[in-house]
């Protein structure tokens, strides 16, 4: 009888970390960042502009449900108690701002959405993200979500298909119209800075074309991001790009900032794209008081009104969903009755100004200082923790540092933005997604951020 041959069993002797992991597969082990992914790439997707929940929302809403059904049925670890205080935090002011309202009713839509993006989707991606892998993939969607607004913002300034703006329909606006003008920026800002942290911190797995690939579709984003005329996103990706930078070290940092200043020449001055435009509308942040913006005088004029609202209301606020009903009572008769919208596939229409354009004086005006204090002090504890991590793997040598300057970009970027912006729109639910991504490297076991 011929005898049957066995393979050897495997030897355990160097335990569960002798055996080795595809770097840059296993999407079998990795379903749960489905829904993940399927958020950040949704709101692509074009969305009538009713304020209802969109595809993206409801993806988020498919991620929590897979995180709650792991939890519950595979037993995972839940959030340590740091990481349950200071994402948890945030709901103390949500909570009180809902009672203490006028019309508590009125304000449970606003409670529903603050939850979502603010506690539920970044708790969802902190535990649906197994490892350094994870956060790469979720952070490739955003480069590829980057670059798909990016080119299409690029073609509707070319052909002049794009938003209205200074009498020409040049706006690039991407697929979210002149009515969410932000949108393109947004999330060419978020790709942008990825594909940077990427460039800067190639993991050590990664392909060859990986680096060069990055640190290309980096610089080419800069020009849809030009070309969107949204001087917040400006100041929020500079911003974030030279905090970035300096958390490098001071070779790379002077040769990435050499870099930045010849595509900026190139782009601006010597092709010629829209220079005179950029330069009005970059000098016109500062034109105040003599021949202001209306854009800019507006702002300034709903900034006041909430700073108005908070006087009267100092500890709880007016109550969320609450700054559209008591704007006019304390607005200043300058204030217009809202911005033209036109361009990009939509006729003219008039959009009510419905918030101030400010995420800090609106919560302040809707939440009080309580909420105010909440909200800022887990933002704040992300941010701390995200760079303290980050200069500890880069004085250790750690591999996954580009997740680092990744988290430490987006957080700087969300937290510079929401002066100048706050929620609303499709893109809502990927500030949601980047809090997540910045938790998940601040406040995650070092176990599950030190895996390549």
């Amino acid at each position: 009888m011929a005898a049957v041959l066995t393979p050897p069993a495997p030897s355990t002797a160097a335990g569960p970390r002798a055996v080795s992991r595809p770097p840059w597969g296993g999407w079998r082990s990795r379903w749960p960042l489905l829904p993940l992914v399927a958020t950040v790439l949704l709101p692509a997707l074009p969305h009538g502009a009713s304020g209802g929940g969109g595809p993206a929302d409801v993806a988020s809403g498919v991620a929590v449900l897979v995180c709650v059904g792991r939890l519950l049925y595979l037993r995972w670890r839940p959030l340590s108690a740091t990481a349950a205080l200071v994402l948890g935090l945030p709901v103390v002011g949500f909570a009180l701002a809902t009672v203490t309202a006028a019309d508590p009713a009125a304000a449970l839509p606003g409670l529903v959405r603050y939850l979502q993006v603010f506690v539920l989707v970044p708790i969802a991606v902190c535990l649906l993200l197994r490892d350094a892998h994870g956060f790469r993939i979720v952070a490739g969607s955003l480069v590829v979500l980057a670059v798909v607004q990016g080119v299409t913002g690029v073609h509707q300034y070319v052909t002049g298909t794009g938003a209205s703006y200074m009498g020409e329909d040049i706006r690039a606006v991407g697929t979210f119209g002149p009515s969410d003008i932000m949108g393109m920026a947004t999330v060419v800002a978020y790709g942008l800075l990825a594909a940077a942290a990427c460039a800067l911190r190639t993991p050590r797995n990664a392909p060859a074309w990986l680096r060069p690939c990055a640190a290309v579709l980096a610089v080419a984003l800069i020009v849809p991001l030009t070309l969107s005329f949204s001087r917040g996103v400006w100041i929020a990706t500079a911003a974030a790009v030279l905090v970035v930078l300096a958390l490098t070290g001071r070779r790379q940092a002077l040769t990435s900032l050499a870099v930045l200043g010849a595509a900026g020449v190139v782009v601006v001055g010597g092709f010629g794209i829209g220079s005179e435009m950029i330069a009005d509308r970059a000098a016109s942040v500062t034109r105040v008081t003599s021949t202001p913006d209306r854009s800019v005088s507006d702002r300034y004029a709903m900034w006041s009104a909430a700073g108005a609202m908070w006087r009267e209301r100092p500890a709880a606020g007016v109550g969320l969903k609450g700054f559209p009903a008591h704007r006019d009572g304390h607005a200043s008769i300058g204030l217009s009755s809202g911005s033209d919208t036109a361009g990009a596939g939509q006729e003219f229409r008039r959009q009510a100004l419905l918030s101030p354009h400010n995420m800090y004086l609106l919560v302040l005006s809707e939440q009080g200082l309580i909420g105010l204090t909440a909200l800022l002090g887990s933002w704040a504890a992300i941010l701390a923790g995200a760079v303290r991590r980050l200069c500890v793997a880069r004085s250790r040598g750690h591999v996954a540092v580009d997740c680092g300057l990744a988290a430490v970009a987006l957080m700087t970027w969300q937290s510079v933005n929401f002066l100048y912006a706050d929620i609303g729109g499709p893109t809502t639910v990927l500030s949601g997604v980047v809090l997540g991504l910045a938790a998940w490297w601040a406040l995650s076991g070092p176990d599950r951020v030190s895996a390549a």
